[in-house]
This record gives structure tokens, sequence and C-alpha cells, in this order.
């Protein structure tokens, strides 16, 4: 799982310069270490009718949660995974131009991503698929540390690693999260990726400024589908434009608008904020890909042979 002792000292000396907090930021300064640990999810949960919450209803919704930083107990979780990691889901639900927000999600006005019918089927939306431990590729990329909650467009928070590092230079903004320790390198002033580039886990992304708007486009991902979070999958025809705006001392407004005719039957859209990180990013480090996968395979392998014989 994390391992959290160890720090991140820099990422390069250009880096940790780079990243160093500004006094007085002006309105197009992103540089500086966030977070985007909110109880608010993506898609608005069962528990909300509307965008926007009651303060009675947040209330309710937020007590229960607040022993475990934002999460309820399982009774799936017999082995007390909650209680011995260290979910970081933020305060409670994000406040938004003072509006308490059930879901990342403002259009469509359901709160949900609009998926197709053959994208439903496709990703086993409505039933919950048999795990396949047939081989290596066949397991999730997070499980595998290739992808991680948070490392691509568009930026979504998870239960845990929602610290995120911006860093600014004249030709490129560097978007560095805590999840996988991964790095996305944002190039100002160009049209979009060239042709002869191999497509990206994360895809290519290039922006502009817009006054004091950084607007970043994300398109040439990997063939097939990337996981981007639980929530959500994209595949290599997915376009996502995202706008960062400073709007005051201690917050980045976030918007974000997702396409993929693949696997959406309209485009949609999120808006979120990020607030100063309470520390530094810690280093991630994540090994299931380099210890667990052999033990899972040959596991599963042991069970093959027990069904067999009958003694499963």
């Amino acid at each position: 799982m994390i391992d959290r002792r160890m720090v991140l000292a820099t990422v390069g000396a250009w880096f940790a310069a780079g990243g160093a907090a500004r006094a007085g930021p002006a309105p197009h300064d992103l540089s500086g270490v966030w977070t985007n640990a909110w109880y608010t999810s993506l898609e608005r949960r069962k528990a909300f009718k509307a965008l926007v919450v009651t303060p009675a209803e947040a209330a309710a919704y937020e007590a229960p949660r607040r022993a475990l930083h934002g999460e309820v107990a399982s009774k799936e979780d017999v082995l007390g995974q909650n209680e011995s990691e260290f979910p970081d889901q933020g305060p409670g639900l994000a406040r938004i131009r003072g509006e308490i927000r059930s879901s990342w999600i403002v259009d469509p006005p359901d709160g949900q991503i609009p998926w197709t019918a053959a994208a439903r089927v496709r990703l086993h939306l409505d039933k919950e698929p048999a795990d396949d431990f047939d081989n290596v590729e066949a397991r999730d990329t997070d499980e595998r540390c290739l992808t991680g909650t948070g490392d691509s467009a568009p930026i979504v928070n998870t239960h845990d690693a929602n610290v995120i590092e911006i860093v600014q230079t004249r030709d490129h903004v560097a978007i560095y999260t805590e999840k996988n320790h991964a790095v996305r390198i944002v190039r100002l002033g160009v049209a979009g990726p060239a042709t002869h580039e191999p497509a990206e886990w994360p895809g290519a992304s290039v922006g502009r400024w817009e006054g004091r708007t950084l607007v970043v486009e994300t398109t040439h991902r990997r063939p097939g589908l990337t996981r981007i979070s639980d929530e959500l999958s994209l595949s290599d025809r997915s376009r996502v434009v995202e706008q960062f705006t400073r709007t005051g001392a201690t917050e980045i407004t976030y918007l974000f608008q997702v396409e993929d005719p693949t696997l959406f039957t309209r485009a949609w859209r999120g808006e979120m904020v990020f607030r100063p990180a309470e520390g530094p990013i810690y280093e991630y480090a994540c090994h299931e890909g380099n210890y667990s996968l052999p033990s899972i395979l040959s596991a599963a392998r042991q069970a093959d042979v027990a069904a067999a014989k009958g003694t499963r």
C-alpha cells in the first residue's frame, strides 16, 4: 500500500525553485502546493437531490464521515483498511462561491456522467464484472502502478493522495500530482501534439493564457481505454479542456469540459476548487505492480487447479 515515510525533497532544481511560494501572487500565478481533497465527488451521490446542498443536508452527510476523514466504515472492509490507512478527503463538502456542492459535475443537471448504452455494457457499469486473472495486462492500470487518480485530465479527487503542485515557467506549466508522483507537462503557445509523437497514458496537454485563466487542452491518449478514476474512463478519442483561474490568495477555481464520442452521449462539464495543501507532497511509492501481481496470478492458478479437482 502507500508508503508515506519518505518525503520528496525536490523534483529537480528548477522544479523546487519554480515551486516556491510567492508573496502576494499575481492573478495569473498558479504556483504552489494545492489540494482538491473534499467529501464532494465527481458524480452526485444518491444522498443528494440537487447540485447545491443546504447546510442541514451537509451536516447530516458530513457528521458520520468525520471519524474516517470523509469515509464511512464498510461492512465489506473486514480487514479494517480504512482505519489502518489514512483517508484524506478534506474538511467536508466543497464550498464554491458560498454554495455547498454535492458533485463536481454541473452539467448535465443530474450530476451524472452521460454514458452511452454501449459504454455502460463495455465498462460493466450496471453489473460488477468478474475479475480477470488471466494475465498481467488484464489487471487495472492503477493496480499495476501505471496510472493513478488525479494524474491526468480532468483532475479528480479520491480517498487519499490529493495533493497537487503547480509550477510555471515562460513556456511550460508542470502539474505534479501525489499519486504515482506523476508530472504532467503543459506546453504553452503550441498548437497541439506533433503527429509523430507516441500517444501517452495521460495524453498530451497544450495550453494558453486567456487573461488570468490558463486554458489547457488534452488529447492524444493511448489507444483503447485509460482509467482516470473509479468513476471515469476515457478513450483515445477524448478531448478535455481545463481552465485554471486564481480566484483568491487561497483558491484556484478549476473548470473542465469532457468530450468523448466513443463513450458519452454529449459533452459534460465540472467545477472544482483547489485550496492550499497543509504540507508538502509525500512519496507515493506505489509497489502493487512490483510485488503483488505475481502473487495475484499465482493464487488464481491455484484456485483454477482446486476448482478442477472439485476441492475449491
